[in-house]
């Protein structure tokens, strides 16, 4: 539409497309709920009044907002299609997404950063992009590619493209390191994404002088505050790993609720069908006791204004038609979502025709040197103590735990008794026949083992079990499927979710992932697992960027120091 049409319209000379009338508006900059009528010609918010159009519809009094947002999320953790991703979104009230395509970038480079932006074509979703600037994440693991400054650049200027991505390699910035150093300066002028989990003080200080300017990684609100005061946005975090919200929301004020925006960043297939999306953050935030409009605030226009992205995030006169409709702040059911001026859902399903997108291919990711490949015994040394790796529920951060370990035949196994499996990384990417071997406390299993080719962030196949049969058992499935989730007990395949994009992403819909999830949530229960979802929690223990001790294919991190620390000590 031209500036003429747009003059036009506003001025009621010109009929508008759709009239949404009866409708209390969610004003998200003037911070009030008001009456009105709101017309819309072609994708755009036309005028707010009494206007003629083809279409009227009557919003008898319910609420509208604008199209909800999510400030930082990896779509390929919900382990499905940008297509299949949207279709379960958009009927929620998500009309756009921040994607940092990391994870399958880790695994296929550049090749998986353009097939995640050809993937978002023609969805009704706008998936605009932060270039990962961390791949790998760190010098301490394999992963599939390596991106460099140069690689990046390549990226800054196109259209959907907002900056880089979150730098995860927090020491490396503030130790200056000159790969990491060349990626800012390539960012100059750009946006740059945070993460950096517990830092503080000058190291703090340095971290946000060298150009970054969120961070989505606090767990305190002492953490928080101190970011917030230092310039940074908080990005307010509720996955399905990482819960954050019910901790962070007290630091949130009237004067300060600017400086915050909510994301999802990892969220399964089960909570997005069974709890929501966006929508789920904003209605957990009122029952919390947020004033509705300040919720709705970190969804909307807070995350537009932080990204730059311009004529989105409010219902406005020239603003895009992304608009969310609803009934109350209690239940929030959505009733009517409309993205660029066209209904794309009414109660929550889609009611446009889906366009199919021309088939990318992909090259397998699935390389295992199997004759290098050593078995997962762990031979003891004399009268020590092992490194474990100790899981807290819910939460990607690990502690670790100083213990003897169960010796059998002068060998380290498993021992159900202290709930201390073994776990296992086996590298896939470039056949290297890298193994790392450690032990882990928190999962409960008693019997079998449980496997991944989701490992954030280089996502080789991750392992844990009971013994060391199971767990090979589990790999070659995990190789046989080109990448899944697999559950296994005595040599016998229990269940598992084949995800041959990338090793991440299931071909089929999202219904489909919930329901085979589900079923090896229940499986795994039936082993004894006591953790709520274990795959989820398997999948970070590889993440040499979150403290306190995780695993690689190189061997055990301890992340404090940034460094690899022998299995076992004094």
């Amino acid at each position: 539409m031209n500036l003429e049409e747009k003059i036009e319209v506003a001025r009621g000379d010109v009929e508008a497309d759709l009239l949404l009338k009866n409708c209390q508006i969610i004003n998200v900059l003037s911070g009030e709920i008001h009456q009105g009528n709101v017309a819309i010609f072609k994708d755009r918010i036309a005028g707010i009044g009494d206007y003629r159009a083809k279409e009227t519809i009557d919003i008898k009094g319910r609420y509208i907002a604008p199209g909800f947002i999510d400030g930082h999320v990896h779509i390929e953790s919900s382990m499905v299609t940008v297509p299949e991703y949207a279709r379960a979104v958009v009927p929620l009230g998500t009309t756009s997404v921040i994607i940092d395509p990391h994870e399958i970038a880790n695994v296929l480079g550049l090749e998986g950063i353009r097939y995640m932006i050809q993937s978002a074509k023609l969805t009704p979703l706008s998936v605009y992009i932060m270039i990962p600037s961390c791949v790998p994440t760190s010098h301490m693991e394999t992963a599939g590619a390596t991106i460099s400054a140069s690689d990046i650049s390549t990226f800054f200027g196109q259209r959907w493209v907002l900056g880089l991505g979150e730098m995860m390699n927090f020491p490396g910035v503030i130790n200056m390191n000159n790969e990491v150093l060349d990626k800012i300066k390539v960012a100059d002028g750009k946006l740059i994404d945070g993460h950096a989990p517990g830092l503080s003080g000058k190291d703090l200080v340095a971290y946000i002088a060298a150009g970054i300017r969120s961070d989505h990684e606090c767990t305190t609100v002492d953490e928080a505050r101190e970011k917030l005061r230092l310039g940074m946005v908080v990005m307010i975090r509720e996955g399905t790993a990482a819960k954050n919200l019910k901790d962070l929301l007290p630091l949130v004020t009237r004067e300060n609720v600017c400086r915050f925006v909510f994301c999802t960043d990892d969220r399964h297939p089960y909570d997005i069908k069974t709890q929501g999306h966006i929508n789920y953050l904003i209605k957990q935030a009122i029952h919390l006791g947020i004033d509705p409009v300040q919720a709705i605030k970190m969804a909307t226009c807070n995350t537009t204004e932080y990204f730059g992205i311009p004529e989105k995030g409010a219902i406005v006169p020239g603003y895009m038609a992304d608009i969310v409709v609803f009934d109350n702040f209690e239940n929030m059911n959505i009733d009517l979502v409309i993205k660029n001026g066209q209904i794309v859902a009414k109660e929550e399903k889609f009611v446009v025709r889906e366009k199919k997108l021309p088939e990318v291919m992909l090259r397998s990711s699935i390389n295992v040197n199997w004759m290098a490949m050593k078995d997962f015994s762990i031979t003891v040394e004399d009268d020590k103590k092992a490194r474990i790796i100790k899981v807290i529920p819910d939460q990607i951060i690990t502690k670790q735990a100083i213990l003897k370990p169960k010796i059998e035949d002068n060998k380290a196994v498993a021992d159900l008794e202290r709930d201390i499996l073994k776990i296992a990384v086996v590298e896939r990417h470039m056949a290297s026949g890298n193994v790392g071997i450690g032990f882990v406390q928190g999962f409960g299993l008693k019997k079998g083992a449980i496997a991944s080719s989701v490992a954030h962030d280089s996502h080789n196949i991750i392992v844990t079990g009971t013994n060391d049969a199971d767990m090979m058992t589990a790999v070659i499935e995990i190789v046989k499927m080109r990448g899944g989730l697999v559950a296994v007990v005595e040599d016998e395949i229990l269940g598992s979710l084949p995800l041959p994009v990338a090793g991440l992403m299931s071909e089929e819909p999202l219904e489909v992932v919930k329901d085979k999830i589900e079923e090896l949530k229940k499986i795994t229960r039936d082993m004894g697992c006591t953790l709520e979802d274990p795959f989820m929690q398997l999948s970070f223990l590889a993440l040499p960027v979150i403290p306190e001790l995780k695993l690689t294919d190189r061997g055990l991190v301890d992340v404090t120091k940034f460094d690899f620390v022998p299995l076992f000590t004094e």
